[in-house]
């Protein structure tokens, strides 16, 4: 009876030893590895993308006949492993000077509109007018914007962030009028959402507002007006 009793206190001390085991929680979900940063090193069979002064991109194989000028941000990737510096909506960009000064440099994923937002940036500013040199007015309504101009399909493919004084913001309405490119027209000092709108997306592509206009070309910021800039963004003959 004994050994029935103790047997019998075994299996009950087993079965609520299961009874109480408690299963391991889920591993939460990995989230999705992120773009790293690929080294670049001088030498290698990379190719480098960087801007002309007309606002074209240009590509080439040697590192040093990019122009100094626009050498401190520039597209760089591997033709024989375009995976590795690509990736979806985003390119790596590099510091040139970097490479050519150390021989190595980082490349670091970023999106195309910043990247040539960015390189960009890097070009003696289009015509334009300072906002320190008038007097904002004081705040209102916000005023509507200017319609679209009539073109193919009629939806704006440029914004213009400007203000009633400013000439080169004029001559940039004028010039989109005569070429029939769509445009919406925002007064950045009458319209606080304009502004707004403006600053964010400046603030995204590291663009300074100081000055006007700022000309958003199919989410490319270029500062001040340039003829030349505006066309070559928008793919078309200069």
């Amino acid at each position: 009876m004994k050994t029935a009793s103790f047997l019998g206190l075994a299996v009950l001390v087993i079965a609520l030893g299961g009874a109480c085991r408690r299963s391991a929680p889920e591993a939460p979900p990995q989230p999705k590895a992120q773009p790293g940063v690929v080294e670049i090193l001088k030498g290698g069979r990379w190719l480098f993308t960087y801007v002309e002064p007309a606002g074209t991109f240009a590509t080439t194989d040697k590192a040093e006949s990019v122009p100094e000028g626009a050498r401190a941000i520039v597209r760089v990737f591997d033709p024989a492993d375009m995976a590795k510096t690509d990736a979806p909506g985003q390119v790596y960009a590099t510091d040139l000077n970097q490479l050519l000064k150390s021989g190595k440099a980082p490349a670091k994923p970023i999106s195309r509109d910043a990247f040539e937002t960015a390189a960009l940036g890097q070009l003696p500013p289009g015509q334009s007018s300072p906002l320190a040199a008038h007097g904002a007015p004081p705040a209102g309504e916000p005023t509507p914007s200017a319609p679209p101009v009539a073109g193919d399909g009629g939806s704006p493919v440029v914004t213009i962030y400007g203000t009633s004084w400013c000439g080169a913001c004029r001559a940039a309405r004028q010039y989109l009028t005569e070429r029939r490119i769509p445009f919406a027209d925002k007064d950045i000092e009458r319209d606080a959402a304009a502004a707004r709108e403006l600053g964010e997306k400046a603030a995204k592509m590291g663009v300074p507002t100081d000055r006007v206009p700022i000309i958003d070309v199919r989410g490319r910021l270029l500062q001040g007006f340039d003829r030349a800039r505006i066309d070559a963004l928008l793919g078309e003959p200069t």
